[in-house]
């Protein structure tokens, strides 16, 4: 695709939407949103690095966008998640990008890390720590305690009634930090309830993981933000996710923000990524 505006991306009959924005020949920045939201989320940061002379890409990951939503839930285990993200940057055909995730794009963008550095010039996650920390916080720490809504997302339907209950939901995402705006924004795509199911089944498929391919170390530029407002993700994971990085890595922490980094901090946000960004070049990412 190369200088081309990408509107979407297709892998193994699915269709992912794409927005993609900033200057054509900037350096390329993909960006991975997390549950229950989509490429929107990016919006204001992206504003921030078309402004630097970035280019962004951002896809409605599988499950949210209407064209990728198979109903098994073993479609949605981590390896496919992965490959999604990697042939996404084989096909846009940019050469090595910066790639940045939250939540569970963060997850994603740990794993497409460790198994194709050759796509990356740094890695940067949002809120979710390096998947194996993730899961020894779960099973040394408070971790676990703020994890056990996950395990309410393995039933089957009442999930989706939860998602799809509207005010309810949004209310729900509200008392976590989220702004009523973003609130808002992020509840109308989740009354869909075949988008519900598919956010969903990223947590029901969490059991078909590699422990190999969680274990595996990262050796791009890395940059960790979490923020200390965050009510799902305590520091434990921080704590231990240096142990599983080989390369160049730095921890951020935003005080006084909640789990929603990319909405509620762009600013702030955007001057990390812009000094990690510089920092990855200068080493020759």
């Amino acid at each position: 695709m190369g200088a081309e505006r990408i509107s979407s991306f297709t892998r193994d009959r699915l269709v992912f939407d794409v927005r993609d924005g900033g200057p054509v020949d900037g350096t390329p920045v993909f960006l991975l949103h997390g549950f229950p939201q989509d490429s929107r989320s990016w919006d204001a940061v992206s504003a921030l690095l078309h402004a630097r002379g970035y280019r962004t890409i951002a896809p409605d990951q599988r499950g949210y966008s209407p064209g990728a939503r198979p109903r098994p839930r073993r479609a949605y285990r981590p390896s496919e998640l992965t490959q999604d993200v990697v042939e996404l940057i084989e096909q846009a055909g940019l050469g090595p990008v910066h790639l940045v995730g939250h939540d569970w794009g963060a997850a994603v963008a740990w794993q497409v890390a460790a198994q194709r550095p050759d796509l990356l010039r740094s890695l940067t996650a949002l809120s979710v720590p390096h998947p194996a920390a993730f899961v020894r916080a779960m099973l040394t720490s408070s971790q676990g305690r703020k994890s056990r809504y996950m395990l309410f997302f393995q039933l089957p339907w009442l999930p989706e009634r939860q998602l799809t209950s509207g005010k309810p939901w949004e209310r729900s995402l509200r008392s976590t930090g989220m702004s009523p705006e973003t609130a808002a924004r992020d509840c109308e795509r989740m009354r869909d309830r075949g988008a519900a199911r598919g956010a969903l089944n990223w947590y029901r498929a969490m059991m078909f993981a590699s422990p190999r391919a969680l274990r595996a170390k990262i050796t791009v530029p890395a940059l960790y933000v979490w923020s200390d407002g965050d009510r799902a993700i305590g520091p434990q994971g921080a704590a231990l996710t240096p142990r599983f990085v080989a390369g160049p890595y730095t921890y951020e922490v935003l005080e006084g923000v909640s789990h929603w980094i990319p909405d509620e901090a762009p600013e702030r946000l955007d001057a990390l990524l812009a000094r990690h960004f510089d920092a990855a070049s200068a080493t020759g990412n």
